[in-house]
């Protein structure tokens, strides 16, 4: 991690958060303090406290972290998290005054079928319920399309330029055009240093939320290098 906030201590363009494995986040959170890297959490639970073993409460990552990923595709693949249960994260984490990063993606079954907006939208609507527009436009969302993470299948930039606008739309409905226009919306669909360019150029997509590319220290440098170039 020291290696990391090497290579990237003099990169101001463009904002930089890394989100480790919770046995490492107290850790990788005190070798990053001071720097220009942020630091994230994977997951949040929406409870303060509780029976609740083997949960990570908004209290125990106070003072750790600033971002925390809420609704990750895995999780919502592999470990079935419901649109409900996301909801309940976000609200929980939006409260206890994190920046969540709200993932939404399609899978290829649902991209295959013509069903992307409506999945989308569908997401937006169930994960976003209950929650005022003033603390909307505290989240940053990203979209990840399932079926191009792994797959051997990529998403073309006009593609990933495609549905960001859509969930640009969206929350302009929810927000408004002005506050809807600054929200950040990421793409985070195996994320490369060779493709990071052609996708960041496109007029909705504001970001990365970058997977496997970011376990090397010099592959994420290079993606990062790339995007502030942009």
């Amino acid at each position: 991690m020291a290696r990391t906030a090497i290579k990237l201590k003099d990169f101001s363009k463009v904002d930089i958060a890394v989100c480790p494995p919770f046995t490492a986040l107290c850790e990788v959170s005190r070798e990053l303090n001071g720097s220009n890297i942020e630091v994230g959490a994977q997951n949040i639970y929406f409870e303060d406290k509780g029976a609740f073993t083997g949960e990570i409460s908004p209290l125990m990552l106070k003072g750790i972290c600033k971002y925390v990923i809420v609704g990750h595709s895995e999780r919502r693949h592999i470990l079935n998290e419901s649109d409900e249960l996301i909801n309940k994260k976000l609200i929980a984490a939006l409260e206890h005054g994190f920046t969540p990063i709200f993932c939404i993606g399609e899978k290829l079954d649902e991209r295959e079928k013509g069903m992307e907006t409506n999945v989308i939208q569908n997401q937006l609507k169930n994960g976003l319920k209950g929650i005022s527009k003033y603390k909307i436009i505290k989240l940053i969302i990203a979209y990840e399309p399932v079926w191009a993470i792994g797959t051997g299948k990529n998403a073309t930039p006009e593609q990933a330029q495609e549905m960001h606008a859509f969930i640009r739309s969206q929350m302009k409905k929810l927000c408004g055009k002005e506050e809807g226009d600054k929200i950040r919306i990421l793409y985070g669909g195996s994320v490369k240093a060779d493709n990071i360019k052609s996708i960041i150029m496109k007029s909705d997509v504001d970001g990365a939320l970058v997977g496997g590319a970011s376990l090397d220290a010099d592959g994420f440098a290079k993606i990062v290098r790339a995007a502030s170039e942009v």
